[in-house]
């Protein structure tokens, strides 16, 4: 993938227009690529994360650093190393959070149980039970009675201030937070914090000052300030209580939700201004930036936008970042935290390149997949060298599931690696067997988990001795000689690459007998000119009667005048 962007970003002098680099399988049907585009202000690379419509096997949900509200700020990719035992994840940054106590500032809605409330001024973004996205101005309209009147609650998971109430469950975190002079009613049980519906519960205990265990199964009502005696008077032990978290709109079979804003593309079409409660700077400044957004045909994108960066990716404006979405094909887009907080990771692992780093972040939206995944395979090409003659095949499960696995040979023969074999969650080796064939072969798992689910995974590789004994010397004067050994007749090609993957110069193909054989490069450009000192690599391509592979090797290069 960085081969792919570095050629071109090089080619930014001929190319008008967007260019993409070839997507790849991230997992199954999860895919990444990156976006170039040219603008007047400079390189602008988008990282794009493509899942098909949420459902199933595929989930869109946000998710808070160490699993709650309260949690400790954590990178993208420890975010998504912790969930890693129940699915495999990629995704981006979340919603804006506040840097005085580092909650989300927006709604926080997952499997349709409301975390977080939404900021009102800012749109919100939530997946419906038909993997439909909606970008909407949402707020919470929250009430508690106990014995007395209905009375406003306006905090969720979320400290209040003087005068106020706020209810924390089990996803704030472990116990309430400490507020001095604050009146607590312990509820439990307490139903699961579904929006719009009567959540009734009796108080077990009354305390105060804060920082109660909140109950599993259970929550605490606060008050704060002169609003303690209230709550001390309406919510005594043993009284009934009703609370209810009303949403408008009511997000009706909403399951996922998200914070963030502002709504940048609307019927497929950009959203120049927004109106929504953000600063200047948030949406003018061009800078690094997070989407989320839906194509016409159910699929979703996950899209960073590096930036900061000048001679590699200058960053976007919001209304600019609209227009580039649309030009995805997206139909229906909100933005997430822009800034140095932008960063787009798989399976713990970064995808887009932070000007300053990957920060850590409150919070995570991510696409989360629950089927048999199988890594890539860390040798495309085995030539039955030492080394080269055989791979780990893998594969990871995170629910219960009947596992088949197999080997398709070049000429289509199936090798049966694992019959209808019931495994545990887990990550799974499988022993290679001896390959017969050469050319490209295929490996596949295949798994129905304990929810009757069917999902598969394949990889795939070549085994080709065509070339083999690769040499070239690590320190070249003037030219370079590549030589190896042929096993066959075939046509070969040798490329001088920079070591960023840049092209240098291509030798193009010739024809060459079976046997020891060499290319050399005369350290020129194709121009004619002499190549700069540096390290470059040797990429030599080679097509046979068995197929195509490629080998390469680093070596650094002096000139000799």
């Amino acid at each position: 993938m960085l081969r792919s962007l570095a050629i071109l970003l090089a080619a930014a002098a001929a190319v008008a227009g967007p260019a993409r680099a070839d997507p790849v399988e991230l997992m199954p049907n999860v895919t990444f690529d990156r976006t170039v585009q040219f603008t007047p202000h400079g390189v602008v690379v988008l990282n794009v994360i493509t899942m098909p419509r949420p459902g199933g096997l595929y989930r869109l949900a946000p998710v808070p650093a160490g699993g709650t509200i309260a949690g400790a700020p954590r990178k993208l990719t420890q975010i998504e190393r912790d969930v890693s035992a129940t699915a495999t994840v990629a995704g981006i940054n979340g919603d804006f959070f506040d840097r005085r106590d580092g909650h989300p500032t927006g709604i926080v809605l997952t499997g349709g149980v409301l975390e977080h409330p939404p900021a009102a001024g800012r749109s919100s973004s939530g997946v419906d039970a038909a993997g439909l996205l909606h970008v909407d101005r949402v707020k919470l309209f929250g009430t508690w009675q106990g014995t007395g009147q209905r009375r406003t609650l306006n905090e969720l998971n979320q400290v209040p201030a003087a005068g106020q109430y706020a209810l924390f469950t089990p996803s704030w975190g472990a116990n309430a937070p400490a507020v001095a002079g604050a009146a607590e009613a312990v509820l439990a049980p307490f139903p699961q914090a579904v929006p719009n519906t009567d959540l009734q519960a009796t108080v077990s205990r009354v305390s105060a000052n804060g920082g109660e265990p909140i109950p599993p199964g259970g929550a605490v009502l606060m008050a704060a300030g002169g609003a303690a005696a209230k709550l001390r008077a309406e919510a005594a032990a043993g009284a009934p209580v009703v609370i209810r978290l009303g949403l408008q709109p009511a997000w009706t079979g909403m399951a996922e939700g998200i914070g963030g804003g502002p709504v940048l593309v609307r019927s497929g079409k950009p959203v120049f201004r927004s109106l929504e409660d953000l600063t200047n700077d948030e949406v003018t400044a061009r800078d690094p930036r997070a989407a989320v957004g839906q194509l016409a045909d159910g699929r979703i994108v996950l899209v960073a936008v590096d930036g900061d960066s000048p001679g590699y990716s200058v960053g976007l404006t919001s209304y600019e970042l609209a227009k580039a979405l649309v030009g995805l094909g997206v139909v229906t887009a909100c933005g997430l935290e822009p800034g140095d907080d932008v960063a787009e990771a798989f399976d713990g692992q970064l995808l887009s390149r932070p000007a300053a780093g990957e920060q850590a972040i409150r919070e995570a939206l991510l696409v989360e997949y629950s089927g048999v995944y199988a890594p890539d395979l860390p040798l495309p090409l085995l030539t039955g060298e030492a080394g080269l003659t055989s791979e780990p095949l893998v594969y990871r499960l995170v629910r219960p599931s009947t596992v088949t696995a197999q080997l398709q040979a070049p000429d289509g023969s199936l090798r049966p690696l694992e019959t209808a074999v019931q495994q545990p969650p887990g990550t799974y080796t499988l022993p290679m067997p001896a390959l017969d064939q050469e050319g490209a072969w295929q490996f596949t798992v295949s798994a129905v988990d304990d929810l009757g689910r069917a999902s598969s995974d394949q990889r795939g590789f070549r085994y080709d001795t065509t070339l083999t004994e690769l040499t070239v010397p690590r320190s070249a004067r003037g030219r370079e000689t590549v030589g190896f050994t042929l096993s066959r007749p075939a046509s070969v090609k040798l490329v001088i690459e920079a070591s960023t993957g840049v092209v240098v110069r291509d030798l193009g193909s010739a024809s060459l007998a079976a046997g020891r054989r060499s290319i050399v490069w005369d350290g020129r450009l194709p121009q004619g000119s002499l190549a700069f000192a540096g390290s470059y690599v040797a990429h030599v391509y080679v097509t046979s009667a068995v197929g195509s592979s490629d080998r390469s090797a680093p070596f650094n290069f002096r000139r000799t005048g």
